[in-house]
């Protein structure tokens, strides 16, 4: 970090041939104009299914929602730099988050509207006037969406019962209460009173061993202080443990392992503990979120054999591991369960399509070689965007149960 290579290595690297030019620049103009293309479809395709496919709205409604799509679309780089950047400015965080969301809802339901356009088209039917009740439609559809997905992303999360069998846990631990929490995320919005309730609602559920599995916050821990501190109030019996996400090496990942002792909490830091029960004893396990490798952090890496070194073969072990796609290493090493968030579930139907291209798994729980279970929770919080559609956030139950499952 912060040492330049040498120069033959980079002539090596970056040659684009005779010119001897590097071809960095070129890939970064081109990385650009891609992103560029996206982001003007996004906004692009809304506003023509709304205002510009023939809907024959009068000019100053015509009018109205182009300068409110030009205005969204020209501020909106602007608006996450500064919120997302090194100036982390939550008010264009939170505006910048919010239009996102709005024009991500907005063009799924855009291009839903003109495969139906186009049917109506082929169909010969709707009349003169269906591009403009398909517009209405989609903008009718989208408002309400929005308005359910903000209200979901800021409930405090259900609670998810489910029963995971572990053949080789012994039956003293019978019966174990894991709750999981994952992607609390706090954000540009102050969601204190909400992370007291999650809290509470923690509590309630009277567990033996409660998970944190990364995502805490888009900050540094100063930042995010308040609405961080409730969880020094989560109750558990044997142990509160905590790994860190990717979200954590945005901001100060060292900071929020150190915040999280503070509070009370286990952080495994590539490292283990083990609790018992009635004369039988579970390993809870953590291993560094994938991308502490390349954060240019001293000792952060996903190191399994070093959160395992010392934990007998014979011990069932739950591992927490931020991402989901960690599971083939865990599988490998024979893990009885891994626990991990990151998804969201997709958060914005039908975003889940791409996290799928990413992760093996967007949610629940599913089975991995012989003897691994994995369990992805959607999450509590959310990131960015202030909405959840057909997403629903969960904090889960995980009821451990020795023994195979009955057929």
């Amino acid at each position: 970090m912060g040492v330049a290579a040498p120069e033959e290595d980079s002539a090596a690297e970056g040659d684009s041939g005779d010119s001897g030019r590097p071809r960095r620049p070129l890939r970064r103009r081109l990385g650009g104009t891609v992103v560029l293309l996206v982001l003007a479809s996004l906004f692009v395709l809304p506003w023509w299914t709304l205002f510009g496919s023939g809907a024959g709205w009068p000019f100053p409604v015509f009018l109205a929602g182009t300068v409110v799509f030009a205005c969204s679309l020209v501020s909106f780089p602007f608006l996450m730099a500064a919120g997302h950047g090194r100036r982390r400015a939550d008010r264009a965080a939170r505006v910048a988050d919010s239009t996102l969301g709005a024009v991500w809802v907005l063009f799924t339901w855009s291009v839903l509207g003109g495969l139906v356009h186009l049917a109506l088209i082929a169909l010969d039917a709707g009349g003169p006037d269906r591009a403009r009740y398909l517009a209405a439609a989609v903008a009718a559809v989208s408002v309400a969406l929005l308005a359910w997905g903000h209200y979901e992303a800021m409930r405090v999360p259900r609670v998810k019962r489910l029963d995971v069998h572990l053949p080789r846990l012994g039956g003293g631990l019978d019966g174990a209460r894991v709750v999981v929490l994952a992607d609390t995320h706090y954000g540009p919005i102050d969601r204190a009173r909400w992370s007291a309730r999650v809290a509470e609602a923690v509590n309630a559920l009277d567990a033996d061993v409660v998970v944190h599995a990364g995502d805490i916050a888009d900050g540094t821990p100063e930042q995010r202080r308040e609405q961080s501190a409730p969880l020094g109030t989560i109750r558990s019996r044997l142990a509160k443990v905590y790994v860190t996400g990717n979200h954590e090496y945005f901001g100060e990942a060292q900071g929020w392992l150190d915040r999280m002792a503070d509070l009370g909490w286990e952080p495994l830091h590539n490292r283990h503990v083990v609790v018992e029960r009635g004369g039988d004893s579970l390993v809870l396990a953590g291993v560094d979120d994938v991308t502490a490798a390349s954060s240019g952090l001293a000792g952060h890496r996903a190191d399994l054999g070093g959160a395992l070194a010392g934990a007998g073969p014979d011990r069932p072990v739950l591992l927490v591991a931020h991402q989901p796609k960690y599971v083939p290493q865990a599988a490998a090493a024979g893990i009885d369960l891994q626990v991990s968030g990151h998804t969201h579930g997709g958060q914005i139907w039908p975003f889940h399509l791409l996290v799928r291209i990413d992760q093996p798994v967007v949610h629940g729980l599913s089975r991995h070689g012989e003897r691994t279970q994995l369990y992805t929770s959607r999450g509590a919080g959310f990131w960015g965007p202030p909405f959840r559609v057909f997403a629903p956030s969960e904090i889960t139950l995980l009821t451990l149960r020795s023994g195979s499952r009955p057929v």
